[in-house]
């Protein structure tokens, strides 16, 4: 609307009857901008759901590989899938304990092998595993270990890397460990005063 001047002192309203209008075209571009974003929010949400829970690490049993304070993330989609894999680094509640934080150990025997610990040294299925043996300090105490221990289908084994300052699977009040205690495999680790941050790299070796 505007003013347009007639005469002197006299004054008239103009219209401007240019109005916009609605078009096909503008709601195909308002449903596609709205279609993209709702795409977008939901495949964020799914990587933050499947990539990006963060555990942190409480206590030494996993040193010099990751320390206490430590963040790491959780791959839950690989674990969900295929389950873990035997040197992998998982977070579990120990007996599916909720009440409990999580505890991240190294897979060391996978389902339905038979493990145990001999003077110091992991067995599996009777053999020695020779790589373990020389990553890793000699096992002081072997708990539960000390006689073979046959996993199920669905069961885990697992120890943490400073084997003599560690509680894990040798220990009564945790034991093997059912896959559907397990959140998921840590695949990247940052923060705490110690350590740096990276991928996490499977260099385990039977």
């Amino acid at each position: 609307m505007a003013f347009k001047r007639r005469r002197k002192n006299e004054f008239h309203l103009v219209y401007d009857n240019n109005k916009k209008k609605i078009t096909p075209q503008i709601i195909r571009e308002v449903l596609s901008w709205v279609f993209y974003t709702v795409v977008a929010i939901v495949i964020a949400a799914m990587l933050v759901y499947g990539f990006g829970k963060n555990v942190e690490l409480v206590g030494d049993s996993m040193e010099p590989s990751l320390y206490s304070g430590q963040e790491v993330l959780i791959n839950k989609v690989s674990t969900y899938l295929t389950g873990p894999g035997r040197g992998d680094i998982i977070a579990f509640l120990p007996n599916g304990n909720t009440n409990s934080h999580y505890y991240v150990k190294r897979v060391v025997a996978m389902p339905g092998e038979t493990v145990q610990i001999i003077d110091g040294a992991l067995y599996i299925n009777g053999t020695e595993q020779v790589g373990d043996s020389d990553a890793y300090d000699k096992m002081e105490e072997a708990g539960i270990a000390a006689s073979p221990i046959k996993l199920g289908s669905d069961e885990y084994f697992v120890l943490g890397d400073n084997r003599n300052s560690s509680e894990d699977s040798r220990s009564a009040n945790i034991g093997i460990v059912k896959e559907s205690w397990i959140l998921g495999t840590a695949w990247y680790v940052y923060g705490g005063e110690q350590g740096t941050s990276g991928f996490i790299s499977n260099d385990y070796e039977d």
